[in-house]
């Protein structure tokens, strides 16, 4: 009997899952990729013996990676419980050094990273954040003991949000206003709807704890001050699972999930830029039949998942003729995430350097105009905040011996404001890696400096094809959130799918692995796949992969 086809387009973190589903599903899938490796938004960049992963670099909820390193060909296990009770129980959860399960284990190694953050104030004092509840009564306890009292309440208002909104509704698909009206009701008794910084400000009266516990939706595109307050459970995710890395990089984990794609029978293309999705009317249907590449290249399958930026596939791949509901003024409307200026940096290491960590946020001296700045007004301001990344703290391999590798991520508007970054490019690397060195975060850095690079919005808009450069998709906002959100089946092709960061339910690592699961699973209802199939293997907890590995 022959298999379906399906044509996965983009092989970023989202579209490798979802293809990994999609062979384990029953269908013969092809990953088509414009660049010359894998990884989309987690591409690698490798120079002079230092490997720098260019995106994502933060992972939690380690059994969603450990899920699709357990599928197999024809075993989809879409409809094992998505959240069972002892992965996140309290006793359960995997405490040593090796924060993969069993399978994922075979292909790679994810160690837990603690802090999970070294969040630094522009007074040089700061906070180390983790899931210790010890640790963090006494951080507050340290900078703002008037707000010990708040944490505590804010902590029970989170963990509610986490059970709802995660917990429950982490893979409810909002494909239609009834499906999203039915739980509003819940959202509003949480206060889930109303602004994250306004539910933070609530709890704590202390500016420094109020950017601590509303700082993590940057990590996701989101506004501090506009993304609905359900946002609040990237605390409680965190706190339950923690935060990870993959040894070798965030490209090590793409690479090894390439393997497994591999292994199930999948197909993946590089240098295959796609040109147009290929449509054919059939009566009143519009159906998506294929792709054609940019070098005349034409690849036909039954249906299409689309990884590529939202606004992108619907203005650039499909022709305005064939969209109804995804009509330019309706894509083009919709708020984009900001962007990102990141510098990526090897230096020598040397005795007596300050105990920055793996993963340091450094805020600057405003934090609620800056945002303004950066998502509303679109203008470069003086003053900066930034994410700067030193793995080779954990992982030496990524640079030669004796050095650093590192890079640093700064906020700035998408390329919709005013800003020529071929102008101001250079100079603002320059400020921002001489504010490391004199601010002593990394001291001598000028003088110890072996290779430097950054990428600025216009990377994001030319190379990665995303709409005005965001760097995350379309903004999380109330107003583009579940239903409101892009949908993960296009309303105008049949046959044409999305996933990744800007569809449902949003961006993240972790919630575009859930992205996949929700695309994969519509395709599966949409063609009628076997149940057993379908059903798959039982759910096998952390526990029971420990268990499995000492078997071994």
């Amino acid at each position: 009997m022959t298999r379906p086809t399906a044509i996965v387009i983009g092989s970023g973190i989202g579209g490798i899952a979802c293809a990994i589903r999609l062979q384990s599903l029953g269908f013969d899938t092809r990953i088509v990729e414009q660049l010359d490796d894998v990884g989309g938004r987690a591409y690698v960049r490798r120079a002079e013996g230092f490997t720098f992963d260019m995106g994502p670099t933060v992972l939690t909820v380690p059994h969603f990676i450990e899920e699709l390193f357990s599928l197999e060909r024809d075993v989809a296990m879409l409809t094992a419980p998505d959240f069972p009770a002892d992965v996140f129980a309290d006793g359960q959860r995997i405490r040593s050094g090796i924060s993969g399960g069993f399978n994922t284990s075979r292909y790679l190694d994810i160690v837990p990273i603690l802090p999970f953050y070294r969040i630094y104030f522009d007074d040089s004092t700061f906070f180390d954040y983790d899931a210790d509840p010890v640790n963090v009564r006494a951080q507050i306890a340290r900078l703002a003991p008037e707000d010990l009292d708040g944490y505590d309440r804010f902590h029970e208002a989170a963990r509610a949000i986490f059970q709802r909104g995660f917990l429950e509704l982490g893979y409810t698909y909002f494909g239609s206003l009834g499906s999203m009206l039915a739980v509003v009701p819940d959202l509003l008794k949480l206060g889930a709807v109303r602004p994250l910084f306004s539910l933070i400000s609530k709890y704590f009266k202390n500016d420094k704890m109020r950017q601590v516990f509303s700082f993590e939706p940057l990590l996701i595109g989101g506004n501090p001050l506009k993304v609905p307050a359900i946002y609040a459970m990237i605390h409680f995710v965190e706190k339950t699972w923690g935060v990870h890395y993959a040894m070798g990089g965030t490209g090590a984990l793409v690479k090894a999930l390439v393997a497994k794609f591999e292994e199930l029978g999948g197909t993946v293309q590089l240098n295959a830029e796609v040109a147009r999705i290929d449509v054919e009317k059939r009566g009143r249907q519009r159906v998506a039949t294929g792709v054609s590449l940019a070098s005349g290249e034409t690849l036909a399958a039954d249906l299409i998942v689309s990884n590529a930026d939202y606004a992108t596939t619907y203005l650039r791949l499909i022709d305005k003729a064939h969209r109804r509901i995804n009509r330019d003024a309706v894509v083009k409307f919709r708020k984009q995430s900001m962007s990102l200026m990141v510098i990526y940096f090897g230096y020598e290491k040397r005795d007596g350097d300050p105990d920055v960590r793996h993963h340091n946020i450094i805020l600057g001296p405003r934090y609620e105009e800056l945002l303004t700045d950066i998502f509303e007004r679109k203008v470069l301001a003086e003053d900066f905040s930034q994410y700067l990344h030193i793995p080779t703290l954990t992982d030496p391999s990524l640079a030669p011996p004796g050095h650093h590798a590192a890079y640093t991520l700064i906020p700035v508007p998408n390329t919709l404001g005013d800003i020529d970054w071929d102008a101001v490019g250079e100079g603002f690397a320059d400020k921002v890696l001489n504010f490391l060195d004199d601010r002593g975060y990394i001291p001598g850095l000028r003088e110890r400096l072996v290779y430097r690079s950054f990428v600025t919005p216009d990377y994001f808009a030319q190379t990665l094809g995303a709409y005005a450069g965001n760097g995350f998709g379309v903004e999380p906002r109330l107003t583009q959130t579940a239903f409101f959100r892009p949908h993960n089946r296009s309303e105008d092709l049949t046959n044409l799918y999305l996933v990744g960061q800007g569809t449902q339910p949003g961006g993240g690592t972790p919630s575009v692995m859930m992205s996949a699961k929700m695309t994969a699973r519509e395709i599966a209802r949409d063609y009628a796949v076997d149940p057993r199939i379908v059903a798959g293997m039982g759910y096998l907890s952390p526990m029971d992969f420990e268990r499995q590995a000492h078997v071994a």
